[in-house]
């Protein structure tokens, strides 16, 4: 498959068609069809619940060129999971692991051409997603959805690259305590919206959120789960009392890593603000991003907190977790079993 002609290494994280998308509807009580469709609009009814109610429930995986040259994609039966769990929670028809696995498949096979090449930096990014489309006027689910399937090669996700960010400690919540903060909805990212912009009009890469039932914990950034390293070279990845912290595939991955290849002590733990200045460094994890280093954080009163050699350059400890799962994901390590699924 000849690939198409693009300046890979010059790719931004930004959406661009590609020839196919999948979609698959949900009518009468059962999913039906596969479909592979060049058309990448929507259109459905003014009174489809997704515009009133919200229901909707997304994913992000990436499709890679492994070094021998091997089509491949991270963990899919993890992100089929979750979809399956984020779906139930608000009341949608989850769609079947199996089959959420075989349509990544079969809409990655239908772009190759859009599958960046091994060493350019970039990657196939795959989002799934499902919305209701049925109509819906009183407070209730909806009895049709779509499940749809996009692809866009994308660059990094921060434009600096894998360079240490500034992060601002958000005056702002993104769950509620026993909400949906542990579900990948787009109401959960619509409340991290507005704070988002300001952080970013302020100078910074993201905002680091607080539990928002003391406002003592760390949770989350506004799109990736949080780690942070000891002065001993420990992991302590952060956990929530109240189950709103979204359970990262990269992050649990991560864990793995440290635990079982690189030999790390991991603590994983609800982790209070005030204690962030014992650690030496301070990390973002997720599919878009993988790791992006922190290097400083700033609270609300001004004050900063900085990590290790700060915006200066990536600590050791994330550097060596990044690169070991880096490269699983090309093929160029050896992983666990399971992990990259081959698709061409």
């Amino acid at each position: 498959m000849e690939k198409k002609d693009i300046d890979w290494g010059s790719l931004t994280f930004a959406y661009t068609k590609t020839d196919y998308s999948y979609a698959c509807n949900y009518k009468d009580g059962a999913w039906g069809e596969d479909i592979l469709t060049p058309d990448h609009s929507i259109v459905m009814s003014e009174c489809a619940g997704i515009f009133h109610y919200c229901q909707e429930v997304f994913e992000g995986l990436k499709a890679y060129t492994t070094k021998d040259g091997r089509i491949v994609c991270f963990r899919p039966d993890m992100n089929a999971q979750r979809m399956y769990d984020s779906a139930q929670r608000i009341c949608m028809p989850p769609f079947p692991v199996d089959r959420f696995i075989n349509a990544v498949k079969m809409v990655v096979k239908a772009n190759l051409a859009w599958v960046p090449p091994f060493g350019s930096g970039a990657t196939l990014y795959i989002r799934p997603f499902m919305i209701a489309t049925g109509d819906v006027i009183g407070v209730k689910p909806a009895t049709e959805y779509q499940f749809r399937i996009l692809v866009t090669p994308v660059g990094p996700y921060y434009k600096g690259g894998v360079q240490p960010v500034a992060l601002k400690v958000s005056a702002y919540d993104r769950a509620a305590p026993h909400g949906t903060g542990n579900i990948k909805a787009g109401l959960n990212y619509a409340m991290s919206l507005y704070p988002s912009v300001e952080a970013h009009a302020e100078g910074y890469a993201d905002n680091m959120f607080l539990d928002s039932q003391t406002r003592t914990y760390v949770e989350e950034s506004g799109g990736a789960n949080f780690l942070f390293v000891t002065a001993d070279g420990g992991l302590v990845v952060p956990q929530s009392f109240t189950d709103s912290i979204l359970p990262s595939i990269t992050r649990r991955s991560l864990v793995q890593v440290a635990e079982d290849i690189l030999g790390l002590k991991v603590e994983q733990r609800p982790v209070r603000f005030d204690e962030i200045d014992q650690f030496v460094e301070c990390g973002m994890c997720g599919t878009a991003a993988v790791i992006s280093p922190v290097g400083k954080v700033v609270d609300l009163e001004g004050n900063e907190h900085v990590f290790g050699a700060g915006m200066e350059h990536v600590g050791p400890v994330l550097a060596k977790l990044r690169a070991t799962l880096t490269g699983i994901q090309a093929g160029e390590i050896e992983g666990p079993e399971g992990w990259v699924v081959e698709i061409a």
